[in-house]
């Protein structure tokens, strides 16, 4: 039977979560916003209430709880903010490849510290020249003994300069291209790490983003994170984790918008009457509900698929290209509904407006998405 109803422990965790964006969150995101200052006291707040790393498996000190749980929570915490709730979920994209593909002694050493204090992690694999095109990455890790020793620069890395490791992907045989990759943990503080300035985004500013450069960092063998040439399957399948939750952020977002544009039409009056009694309005607001929940059914929907064992990787592109383009509309929508004072800084759609681009940007292009989808859908055609 097919049921859209959360349980007991999910209803708490959103409750938990909402209250916990309403009263930590959204009275400091102006504040983070204007200055990028990186939220840490707020990332803090939600370790010790366990809204973080809630995904570790519990033989690791980890709740172990699902995909779908961490999209709940996730929607919540974007709804307050979404750069802060990005500083919070980036230590979901560097841990997932270690749960993915980890030994034992590695999760134990990598991921057991995580939930025995509050420590941030960052997923090291993007470059100035290879984004989408990860296998034009330049990276290397040259075998030297019993270590490796890792040259290359990564960019537009979040929490680039607070995580306190690194999961890094690079070259171990450049002749093989994607199949010669290999995925490394790097703490931060290794001899040869640099990292560059805190780039200054549109949006999303509480986000730490910066380049990471790897200068001759010796990595001892074993930190290499399964065998030589699966470092970009390892990349490539945390995504079909974090991806959902990725997503589930941008509904967070959307939905903030749509609230804020349904209030703001009923205190607005033009030609004698709340804004919100016209139809053009009312349509606006109509499109914006139904994809805001529309978006909402594929993010459950992916996160439902991998929970239960099965591949979801068509789902979790179906819906992150439809929050993200989802959330675009919707914010730009909701500034229209705000008119002159949309444009205002001073009003809250403005911020989420710029916030909101970035989600057709990272963790894959939304036409990184469409490829993804189209070459899945030609994949499964019968023979």
């Amino acid at each position: 039977m097919v049921g859209f109803a959360l349980n007991e422990m999910q209803r708490e965790l959103q409750k938990l979560a909402r209250e916990f964006a309403e009263k930590e969150i959204q009275p400091k995101a102006a504040h983070h916003d204007e200055t990028g200052e990186f939220p840490r006291e707020i990332c803090r707040k939600a370790w010790e209430l366990g809204l973080m790393n809630t995904h570790i498996p519990e033989a690791y000190g980890g709740l172990g709880l699902g995909v779908l749980d961490g999209c709940i929570i996730t929607e919540e915490m974007a709804s307050g903010c979404s750069g802060i709730a990005t500083a919070m979920e980036a230590n979901t994209l560097a841990e997932a490849p270690v749960i993915v593909g980890a030994s034992d002694e590695q999760k134990k050493k990598w991921l057991g510290p995580m939930c025995e204090e509050f420590r941030l992690a960052a997923y090291c694999v993007t470059e100035p020249d290879a984004g989408s095109d990860v296998a034009g990455m330049k990276t290397t890790a040259r075998k030297v003994g019993d270590d490796y020793v890792l040259s290359g620069n990564k960019m537009w890395i979040t929490n680039g300069g607070v995580a306190d490791w690194f999961f890094v992907v690079a070259y171990t045989d450049k002749d093989q291209g994607h199949r010669g990759m290999s995925a490394f943990l790097v703490p931060a503080g290794a001899d040869g790490i640099e990292l560059g300035k805190k780039e200054q985004n549109m949006g999303q500013r509480a986000s730490d983003t910066r380049a990471v450069s790897f200068n001759d960092v010796k990595v001892p063998a074993s930190d290499r994170v399964g065998e030589e040439g699966q470092g970009f399957r390892l990349a490539m399948a945390a995504f079909d984790h974090t991806r959902p939750v990725v997503a589930s952020g941008a509904v967070g977002v959307a939905r903030s918008a749509m609230n804020h544009a349904i209030r703001y039409s009923t205190e607005r009056q033009t030609f004698g009457k709340p804004i919100a009694q016209h139809q053009s309005i009312q349509f606006m607001i109509a499109e914006m509900a139904r994809d805001v929940e529309a978006a909402r059914l594929l993010v459950w929907k992916a996160a439902w698929k991998i929970d239960n064992g099965e591949r979801n990787t068509l789902e979790a592109a179906y819906a992150k290209l439809f929050a993200a383009d989802t959330v675009m509309r919707v914010t730009t929508d909701a500034v229209q509904v705000f008119g002159g004072y949309g444009f205002s800084r001073e009003y809250p759609v403005e911020k989420l407006m710029r916030d909101a681009k970035v989600y057709q940007i990272y963790e894959g292009t939304s036409q990184i998405q469409r490829m993804i989808i189209a070459r899945e859908l030609y994949k499964n055609l019968a023979p």
